[in-house]
């Protein structure tokens, strides 16, 4: 059986954290832009914002003692230790319309946001 996030139980249970085709192909197009194939798609939970609580997503090539690691058809998404129990169950996608453009991330975990919609509790 291969990591993908079609095998449900053991893979995507290392973090908790899903990523959907249409991230996964944005992420690829944007590692081939940079001619990169060394980083990974690091997703971190901060303190900050009015909420008090930031995302962090960007492109990491270190993996640090701690991160949480799947494989989502060629993509590496690595979560820290510290930040899984506020990302399992969160929803990685990519939105391309009028209204929306960009990643959003989907987080049960999340009791309310900020109004601006950048933070989280």
């Amino acid at each position: 059986m291969t990591d993908t996030a079609l095998s449900n139980e053991p893979t995507v249970r290392d973090h908790g954290v899903s990523l959907t085709d249409t991230a996964a192909e944005k992420v690829k197009s944007l590692l081939s832009q940079e001619g990169r194939d060394d980083l990974r798609l690091r997703v971190a939970v901060q303190p900050g914002g009015c909420s008090g609580l930031i995302y962090q997503l960007y492109f990491d090539e270190r993996f640090l003692d701690g991160d949480k690691a799947v494989d989502f058809d060629g993509v590496e998404v690595i979560v820290d230790d510290m930040s899984v129990p506020y990302l399992d169950g969160a929803k990685i996608d990519f939105k391309d319309t009028i209204s929306e453009q960009g990643f959003t991330i989907d987080n049960p975990n999340a009791a309310g946001s900020c109004a601006c919609g950048d933070s989280f509790h």
